[in-house]
């Protein structure tokens, strides 16, 4: 099983800056540690430097990476603000049935609530959900 790591990267930065991306590791773990099988793909760790790619290879990789997301069995949406790439992987994993869980404070966001099968208001509640959980199926 695919599980895909949407999550916001640069956020509403006018700069090139790359918001803390600690929250990618911390969900692998939770995941990996309850279900060691499951092949997690975090687009962070394909394109670490992809703030600092030319526009052509910026737009092929946003691409790519919504391409990933809507191929894969789940998606994991961290987004503690609004964030574009992530509402896109959203929204194409959405249109191709995947399931999306989104890690969220904001619930009441159009994007968030129409778009996710759940909504986590934490990374704390979303690993309390993994702890319990039978499989990665049952949290959609």
């Amino acid at each position: 099983m695919r599980v895909f790591i949407a999550g916001v990267m640069q956020a509403s930065s006018r700069r090139k800056g790359i918001v803390d991306q600690r929250y990618r590791a911390e969900i692998r773990r939770v995941l990996l540690a309850r279900w060691p099988e499951l092949d997690v793909v975090d687009p962070f760790e394909l394109h670490p430097n992809s703030v600092e790619y030319q526009s052509a290879e910026a737009k092929e990789t946003l691409f790519k990476m919504i391409e990933l997301a809507c191929s894969s069995d789940l998606v994991i949406a961290y987004a503690p603000v609004a964030s574009m790439g992530t509402a896109l992987e959203m929204y194409a994993a959405y249109l191709r049935d995947v399931p999306v869980l989104t890690i969220s404070p904001m619930a009441d966001n159009w994007v968030v609530r129409g778009l996710s099968r759940r909504v986590f208001p934490d990374l704390a509640s979303f690993s309390d959900c993994v702890a319990k959980a039978e499989s990665p199926a049952v949290l959609s």
